[in-house]
């Protein structure tokens, strides 16, 4: 099949489809869309993943499986909900999308503490020279350990007070999600990232380690929303120095 009658598309409303490999079963690709969407990727002529695996499919004599995992959605704001909840679902690596389902952050998979703190969060009080780094862009679900500590320490327009910091906390909105301990401050892209951070004059990063389990009781899945002020744009925000 290449496309829907036009008897189908009109009663398939919004969907999720997926993109399977017809030997292994093993999903490559999630999407959504309506009327013939699903078929469109089939002539994609990029250089994405997602084109190589089709093509890598086509070389063995095969052509992809398409199936649809959800229709007959009323409004393309449910069919980003529902791929973006298939998205978090499949295995890390397994996926060839390049980006995750609509702000599945925010609204995505989360464990139970993470819910809790989400939308119950105690606040924090925030006894230490300390930096808050809010990272509402980089943040997801599932992070590495490494991923997150990249994506809080690097890299960041801060000034000479960043010096006097002793913890620096990854805010996702507005809520800890962990705490390091600061060793030093570097020119950005000095230090190792998974991000592969270039080196950006004026701007930092920071090396240092999680903080220990006393502190981290304290901190973590903490509300520090009252430290930012509302409506403000600036991603760090410095407290005790």
């Amino acid at each position: 099949m290449k496309e829907f009658s036009a008897e189908v598309t009109k009663k398939l409303g919004y969907y999720v489809y997926l993109y399977l490999d017809p030997e292994t079963k093993e999903v490559f690709y999630v999407g959504k869309g309506r009327g013939n969407r699903a078929f469109q990727h089939l002539s994609d002529r990029s250089e994405s993943e997602k084109v190589q695996r089709i093509e890598e499919i086509r070389a063995r004599g095969q052509e992809p499986q398409i199936e649809i995992l959800c229709h007959g959605l009323t409004s393309d704001k449910q069919a980003y909900r529902v791929e973006a909840a298939a998205i978090d679902l499949l295995t890390r690596g397994q996926l060839t999308n390049v980006v995750r389902g609509w702000r599945s952050g925010l609204y995505g998979r989360m464990s139970v503490a993470q819910i809790q703190a989400q939308y119950g969060a105690k606040e924090a009080t925030v006894t230490e020279p300390a930096i808050l780094i809010r990272i509402n862009d980089l943040f997801r679900y599932g992070m590495l350990p490494i991923e997150l500590y990249d994506a809080t320490r690097s890299s960041w327009k801060v000034g000479r007070r960043r010096e006097a910091a002793e913890l620096a906390f990854a805010v996702f909105e507005g809520v800890i999600q962990e705490v390091y301990r600061i060793r030093g401050w570097h020119p950005a892209g000095q230090t190792l990232s998974t991000r592969g951070a270039p080196a950006t004059p004026g701007r930092w990063e920071f090396v240092g380690d999680i903080a220990g389990p006393s502190i981290r009781e304290m901190y973590l899945y903490k509300s520090v929303r009252l430290y930012f002020q509302q409506g403000s744009q600036n991603p760090i925000r410095y407290v005790n120095l």
